[in-house]
């Protein structure tokens, strides 16, 4: 019988995706109710869906309001969803952070703040320190996506210039107690670099930002760098007292994705290898580590036996150095189709799981075997495509886009390469 790879692929990543639905993980974490006000505030791609399950599953009073990415939101009743601009802040989301800022203001000990926190948290919530504006930080935002910088290091330049992150809005809510249910879309789960950690304790520091800016060469606004050079620029440390009634509770994470689509490779009959579900570095280069892992298994059945699945998640970065199109995942796709040369019984699929791969339409793309071969027949060059960070064009040529629409979940890239022959 042979194999539809593409579906087991598309099964495989389905699955990842149903793993951190907020509708499977938000009842069984909710707190009980307060026997004061409920205020649920929350940010991210997720926050709409994850608003609405709690609505779905809270018979207490309540109000909210929680902002999304546009085109992200849930019907919901009493928790209002703003949706605003992502990756670059707008407006929308700086009028929001504004809004739920004062929501969770002058609450006392009896009152709970739920807190919805999922990925891309950090640009929805955009709130800058006072003394800095909505274009400083959008100017500075746009700088750092091109730069190859990491999720953990945009997001310690973003604490130190907002006046809501890094710990910011739990200090605001203090007293109150405050839950946090939160899914993580970042390399370790770090709570505090999830959206920025708006309800976490910061161990950065403002002069650790200043270095990243240097590092990458951004252009500083005068403004900026006064403000970071200032003690008011400091986040909420370890061991803060306003923080002291804050809980936090990951509610999923890219580990328990890459298990659900392990089961379902399992299912398949592929022998599944998780390789990580941490990875960082450039997406072309990234590629390049999982085509000689493939070619190792192909040729030698090491470290698994054929058939096999390598699977991995984490957040890979792009430094923009072309003008074409294209997220992380179509990156290194279009890298590892050209490390494999269309090496026969290799394919792939890498996706966002939040099904936007960077700012385009699709979540990511399939890799098939005979890629080079159709490409070479449109007279696409793949190295040239590659070369001006274009591989949204070559997938969508070839038909081979996953366009998914926003799945309402994030829990950041989704990879997976199967091998199903061995090459002698």
């Amino acid at each position: 019988m042979v194999t539809d790879h593409r579906k087991v692929l598309r099964d495989m990543f389905d699955a990842a995706v149903a793993a951190a639905l907020p509708a499977c993980c938000i009842p069984k974490h909710l707190p009980p109710p307060t026997n004061g006000r409920t205020v649920v505030v929350g940010a991210g791609k997720a926050a709409g869906s994850m608003a609405a399950a709690v609505e779905a599953h809270w018979d207490a009073p309540m109000e909210g309001l929680v902002v999304t990415r546009y085109g992200h939101g849930a019907p919901c009743k009493r928790i209002e969803v703003v949706e605003a601009s992502h990756p670059v802040p707008d407006s929308a989301g700086q009028a929001a952070a504004q809004r739920i800022l004062e929501k969770v203001r002058g609450l006392g000990p009896d009152d709970l703040v739920l807190c919805l926190i999922s990925g891309g948290g950090s640009a929805l919530l955009a709130l800058p320190a006072p003394g800095l504006t909505l274009d400083d930080k959008q100017s500075i935002n746009r700088a750092l996506l091109r730069s190859g910088a990491t999720i953990g290091e945009m997001n310690c330049v973003r604490k130190h210039l907002s006046a809501i992150k890094g710990g910011r809005l739990a200090a605001a809510a203090a007293p109150a107690n405050v839950v946090s249910l939160i899914i993580s879309d970042v390399p370790g789960d770090d709570i505090s670099v999830i959206a920025s950690g708006p309800t976490a304790p910061d161990v950065t520091t403002s002069v650790e930002a200043l270095a990243i800016l240097d590092k990458y060469k951004i252009d500083v606004p005068r403004s900026v760098l006064n403000h970071l050079s200032g003690k008011q620029s400091e986040t909420p440390k370890p061991g803060d007292a306003r923080l002291a009634n804050v809980t936090n509770i990951l509610i999923a994470t890219p580990q328990d994705s890459l298990e659900a689509a392990a089961r379902v490779a399992q299912d398949a009959g592929f022998h599944p290898l998780i390789l990580s579900d941490s990875i960082e570095g450039e997406s072309r280069d990234v590629a390049l580590v999982h085509a000689a892992i493939a070619r190792q298994i192909a040729r030698h059945g090491q470290p698994c036996e054929i058939p096999c699945a390598l699977i991995s998640g984490g957040e890979t970065t792009v430094t923009v150095r072309g003008s074409g199109r294209g997220g992380r995942n179509a990156e290194f796709l279009l890298s590892l189709g050209l490390a494999l040369n269309g090496q026969a019984g290799i394919a792939a699929l890498a996706a966002d799981t939040d099904g936007i791969d960077g700012s385009e339409d699709n979540a990511g793309a399939f890799l098939l075997p005979d890629m080079p071969a159709r490409a070479a027949a449109l007279g696409i060059d793949l190295k040239a495509h590659l070369a001006n960070n274009d591989a949204y064009t070559v997938f969508d040529k070839l038909g081979d886009l996953l366009i998914t629409g926003p799945t309402l979940t994030n829990v950041n890239d989704f990879r997976v390469i199967l091998i199903d022959e061995r090459s002698l």
